[in-house]
């Protein structure tokens, strides 16, 4: 039997939210337009840069390339989840801690982890798992569970699919289509809340993120984000295009050599919905949670650059001590602050540097595919309107999620680690 290769099924899937979260959320498709625009005008004006995008194939990617966040209740809805998007070749890379920034998750990134699947499509899904225990009120919060133990966020089709695809090593054709088809109902908006509004107000007073898990038939996806080379101009754009963005960029700031994520958005919007009483009638009311995004993604930083990143965010306050993080491509190589990959004729080791200066190798810095807790934690608080929360005290437990999830973690550094030292051995005799 022919399988579809699962970079196709991602990419498939991908297209199907894009024109989902298009239709649902029409600004989303003005921001796309808004990225796109901004994406040609930079290569046109860059030709240095154009001609990086192009060696490592990230030119093609741009404009199919964005994220998604999607928000679960339990550690079955994760596990579930999980299965669904191996399917697509998407693992679980990274853990991100967010209630110690007043958000009660705590979250991984599905995505591919080969070169060329991320060339292929790069297409990740940011996914939280509400921490229940952090709900203060006992009541509340045995409501709460009892509310997502009884819901089912995957159709009965999409879940024969999955143990199909498991049991069969893959999905043929007309398989993947009705994979795809039957895996987007699990993200898709209903404006029908399944708790009274009694029981709403209560969940959202306890938090606005609790209310938008809680009280839903399912995670719909609550933002999908297109990749910009230049941020700034974007967020300086959206007032002229209709869209009020976030009040800042999250994330680093503008720098000639760009470094990790940066991260704007537009505001939640405010929606329609309808609770349902007890005696069966419709009571009107209003819901925040999905809004549009825009990144810019810059180089992965090693162990020791990440390091002094956090350090500098640290510092109180932050003063400009950025300029200890070189913004220059050389010294962050050179310094072992940035992943980069090699590409070239085969040198001695001991010649590369000459041969990295004489232009016989070349180091491209290497994308940085993952994501930041502390600028996820703002851009959820500039729209769930949580902005003034203090940290939970209790932490999370990156090994309690992974027991929910059902399997380890990929760990990015180790990721990157592996890319560069196959590069640099490709190029080193």
């Amino acid at each position: 039997m022919a399988f579809v290769a699962t970079d196709a099924i991602r990419g498939r899937f991908s297209a199907a939210m894009s024109e989902m979260y298009r239709a649902e959320v029409p600004q989303y498709g003005t921001l796309l337009k808004l990225v796109a625009d901004g994406n040609s005008a930079v290569l046109a004006r860059d030709p240095a840069l154009a001609d990086t995008l192009r060696r490592n194939g990230e030119v093609e990617r741009l404009a199919g390339e964005r994220h998604g966040a999607i928000r679960l209740g339990t550690d079955a809805e994760l596990a579930l989840i999980r299965r669904a998007f191996a399917v697509m070749g998407m693992h679980p890379v990274g853990y991100y801690d967010l209630a110690a920034a007043g958000v009660p998750v705590h979250s991984t990134a599905f995505r591919p982890i080969e070169q060329a699947a991320l060339t292929a499509n790069p297409f990740r899904i940011f996914t939280s798992l509400l921490r229940l225990e952090l709900i203060e009120d006992a009541r509340l919060r045995a409501e709460a569970a009892a509310i997502l133990d009884a819901r089912r966020i995957l159709t009965p089709g999409a879940l024969e699919l999955i143990e199909r695809a498991e049991r069969e090593g893959g999905l043929d054709v007309a398989a993947a289509i009705d994979f795809v088809d039957e895996l987007l109902e699990t993200f898709r908006w209903h404006d029908t809340a399944t708790v009274s509004a009694e029981s709403y107000d209560r969940l959202l007073d306890a938090h606005r993120l609790i209310a938008d898990v809680v009280s839903f038939r399912g995670p719909h996806i609550n933002h999908l984000t297109p990749r910009t080379l230049d941020i700034d101009a974007v967020q300086a754009a959206m007032p002229a295009h209709g869209i009020t963005p976030k009040d800042k960029i999250e994330g680093p700031p503008r720098r000639a050599c760009p470094v990790l994520l940066r991260q704007t958005s537009f505001k939640a919007l405010d929606e329609r919905i309808v609770f349902l009483s007890l005696s069966g009638h419709s009571v009107p009311g209003r819901h925040s949670a999905r809004f549009g995004e825009v990144e810019q993604r810059g180089v992965a930083l090693t162990r020791k650059g990440r390091a002094l990143y956090d350090e500098i965010l640290a510092a109180q306050p932050e003063r400009d001590r950025f300029a200890e993080l070189p913004d220059d491509w050389t010294d962050l190589r050179r310094q072992g602050l940035a992943f980069f990959r090699y590409s070239g004729r085969a040198v001695r080791r001991a010649d590369l540097e000459a041969a990295i200066d004489s232009g016989d190798i070349v180091a491209d810095p290497i994308l940085y595919e993952d994501f930041l807790p502390v600028s996820a934690a703002g851009i959820f608080q500039s729209n769930l309107g949580d902005a003034a929360r203090g940290a939970y005290a209790a932490r999370s437990s990156r090994e309690e999620f992974e027991a929910a999830l059902g399997t380890p973690l990929f760990d990015e550094f180790a990721l990157y680690e592996a890319a560069e030292a196959r590069s640099l051995a490709a190029v080193t005799l």
